[in-house]
């Protein structure tokens, strides 16, 4: 119980995190926000960006929980950032690398909303938008 609290703070405080995030964006301020998510992925998941840049969508899931011994809490939060890599891959006008990222993004909402089997507003709404940024691309 005591993790499950302590991941449902980290998530928590991500929201804080991504919505500067999205703040720099907004404002064209692409070093910054690149730089932010790269730090994110290590301070939240202890490893750095470029390995789950990687790691293939037909893996992803299963390689985690596996051999990484993630849990549900984490793919959230990776999903969260993923989320984050895509609208700044949009916001660049990289349109391949967005989709790359919405997918797995979608993949992981998608897979910890099962899991989960809780009802979540907020994670049905972004489910949703990425599925409409997959359609449209």
């Amino acid at each position: 119980m005591i993790q499950k609290d302590y991941i449902l703070r980290m998530i928590e405080m991500l929201g804080e995190m991504i919505a500067s995030i999205f703040g720099l964006i907004r404002k064209g301020d692409y070093t910054r926000a690149t730089e932010n998510l790269t730090q994110i992925y290590y301070d939240m998941l202890k490893q750095d960006a470029a390995f789950f840049r990687n790691l293939p969508e037909t893996d992803l899931t299963d390689k985690l929980l596996q051999e990484h011994n993630y849990t549900n809490g984490h793919l959230e939060i990776l999903a969260e950032l993923f989320n984050a890599e895509a609208e700044l891959s949009l916001a660049r006008g990289d349109m391949e690398t967005a989709l790359i990222y919405t997918r797995k993004a979608l993949l992981l909402f998608e897979y910890v909303d099962k899991a989960y089997k809780t009802y979540s507003h907020d994670r049905l709404a972004k489910i949703k938008t990425l599925h409409e940024r997959v359609k449209t691309a």
